[in-house]
């Protein structure tokens, strides 16, 4: 009997756990539907930023008339500190989502290590704030509280501290890397160069914006689009890896709520076989008590 009592206990168990993992995977499905709508309403502006400056840079490079002269457009092959900027989540219970960027971001160390350059780390998101701690690893800057509740502000308070160091050249290069929202079953890794800005290998012709002319000074409106381009890419990445996150948790939860199902049919067959055992065991004594009788 106390076996049985030990069974049923951990069937109330398993089963008290799948009730905790099935509410947790539709709280995320609300989230996600939330996240995943302001993602996709910044994905277009995102990509129309990035294309505008990937142009700008493409014409710098291919022209380079001394018309304009900034480090943002230049890139170095060779540069001696690198910072890193990347995105994980405040919390937990989602499968692999951290652990892809940590990988990742450990790939960029050593990789720069290897080359013998500094690479200085910001980090945005209590998981991977937890990591590197616990690994000894410094971190030049570290957010908490953010990637679960991201704004443009606090966008804006991160990318300009590594932005203003690249200005002032105690910085040669800025990477951002993240965890972004694919779709509702799977996530993908990404990393961007965000300065110097990325020149493709060439650029269509057709429906260039390079073909406007401007009312303002070229410098000034170049200065308003690398600041959009630098906040709204910081913005972008922290909104985008919340709805990475939800997704990498409602999946996560469905995963665990199925695995909890199987594990009760497996306890439970094993309380049936166990109370068919007693029952078949309580019947021989009884027999045999008869037959001692006789």
């Amino acid at each position: 009997m106390a076996n049985l009592k030990e069974i049923k206990r951990k069937i109330k168990s398993v089963q008290n756990t799948q009730k905790t993992t099935r509410a947790m995977k539709l709280v995320s499905t609300a989230k996600l539907k939330r996240a995943e709508m302001a993602a996709k309403q910044s994905r277009v502006y995102a990509i129309k930023i990035n294309e505008v400056l990937s142009e700008i840079a493409y014409k710098i490079n291919q022209y380079k008339n001394g018309a304009v002269e900034s480090r943002f457009f230049d890139k170095d092959e060779t540069p001696k500190v690198v910072d890193v900027i990347f995105v994980t989540a405040d919390k937990g219970l989602c499968g692999g989502f951290n652990i892809q960027t940590i990988k990742a971001v450990r790939k960029l160390l050593s990789e720069y290590e290897e080359q013998k350059i500094t690479v200085r780390l910001h980090a945005v998101g209590r998981k991977g704030i937890a990591f590197f701690n616990f690994q000894g690893i410094e971190l030049h800057t570290s957010y908490a509280g953010v990637s679960s509740s991201p704004s443009y502000e606090k966008a804006q308070e991160i990318v300009q501290k590594a932005i203003q160091d690249f200005i002032d050249k105690k910085t040669d290069k800025v990477i951002l890397v993240h965890n972004g929202y694919k779709n509702m079953i799977s996530q993908e890794l990404k990393v961007v160069d965000v300065v110097p800005v990325d020149s493709p290998l060439e650029v269509l012709e057709t429906n260039s914006l390079m073909e406007l002319e401007p009312d303002e000074s070229g410098e000034e409106i170049l200065d308003s689009l690398l600041q959009k381009y630098f906040e709204y890419n910081m913005y972008y990445a922290l909104i985008d890896s919340l709805a990475a996150e939800h997704s990498a948790r409602m999946q996560a939860m469905e995963n665990a709520t199925n695995n909890a199902k199987e594990r009760v049919n497996v306890l439970t067959l094993a309380y049936n076989k166990a109370r068919q055992e007693s029952i078949t065991t309580e019947l021989i004594e009884i027999i045999s008590g008869v037959e001692s009788m006789k």
